[in-house]
């Protein structure tokens, strides 16, 4: 399964049974992998559990030919050990792959009907989903790199200046591929040694890059195929295919989406939400149902513990 049309999403996102079948057809193509031993021989059915009241409950549990243990097609994914049915997980999971500027958690505990809290929480998971590893899928072709600041504007401030550092205001560095794919990182200073080191986790050595005037990106350019400037402070921000105009586009939709859905982003999670713009992005080309089915299958090995979200990135 590739996609996933309105009517097999109104069906599965409405029916637990269904939800947990799709999971299972998803993650296990070929057939049920033991999470705890990576075997895929014959496994066993157990069958569906009950609840605590003794209801049929919907969880499918399946038992491993080799290692003899117990597993579901939650353990080791974002689902695990969630008390939010499965259902809803996955429509949330469309519904912030189907908005081009994101969806708050306000909405999505208004729409699944749980809290806000969980709904923070379930948002939080799906985005640990979308993030992108360094050297996973480098960057090449031509690439634009700018920075920008996030953040309210500082009060006695000249608007449009950025913050000097201890401000309220966060660093942010993008990198973003022509017709390809973005990487942005929170930056607690922006330095020509962070910057360089940004450039070599994400870019091929063969890339021709595209900056602004910034003194900081001359080192780091010299490691690149190409490094053309366009000067921002003579007003020149187009010298034939050298421009900076996507990266500068791709910040815009940013801001915009953080102003217009968030509200507010604290510096704390930024670099969570930063992944999930990335990843809208990176695959702008796929249809909605193409990237929630991705989004799905990218759950496994990535789950996200509630305290770890009480942690500073």
């Amino acid at each position: 399964m590739e996609s996933l049309n309105l009517p097999a999403i109104a069906k599965t996102f409405s029916d637990e049974h269904a939800a947990w079948e799709l999971l299972e057809e998803l993650r296990w193509p070929n057939g049920p992998v033991c999470p705890h031993c990576g075997h895929n021989q014959k496994h066993y059915f157990l069958g569906n559990r009950k609840t605590r009241q003794g209801k049929p409950s919907p969880r499918r549990v399946w038992k491993c030919a080799s290692c003899r243990k117990q597993f579901s097609a939650l353990v080791g994914t974002i689902f695990e050990r969630s008390h939010v049915p499965l259902s809803k997980w996955l429509m949330a999971v469309h519904m912030m792959c189907s908005g081009k500027n994101g969806v708050s958690a306000h909405e999505i505990a208004r729409s699944l009907e749980v809290s806000i809290k969980t709904a923070w929480f379930v948002t939080h998971r799906i985005r640990e989903a979308m993030k992108q590893e360094p050297l996973a899928g480098m960057l090449s072709g031509t690439v634009e790199a700018d920075e920008t600041y996030i953040g309210g504007k500082r009060r006695g401030s000249k608007r449009g200046r950025p913050s000097p550092e201890g401000s309220h205001k966060t660093a942010v560095v993008s990198l973003v591929s022509r017709d390809g794919e973005a990487r942005s990182q929170v930056m607690e200073r922006v330095t020509g040694e962070n910057i360089g080191k940004m450039l070599t986790d994400h870019v091929l050595p063969d890339a021709a890059l595209m900056t602004d005037e910034l003194s900081l990106y001359r080192k780091p350019g010299q490691a690149f195929a190409s490094h053309e400037t366009v000067k921002h402070a003579d007003g020149e921000y187009a010298r034939g295919a050298v421009t900076t105009n996507t990266v500068e586009g791709f910040f815009s939709q940013l801001k915009r989406s953080i102003d217009g859905t968030h509200h507010h982003v604290t510096r704390r999670h930024l670099q969570r939400y930063l992944s999930e713009f990335d990843y809208r992005y990176s695959t702008r080309k796929m249809s909605d149902g193409e990237r929630t089915v991705l989004t799905i299958r990218k759950a496994e090995g990535k789950r996200l513990r509630y305290q770890d979200t009480r942690q500073a990135s």
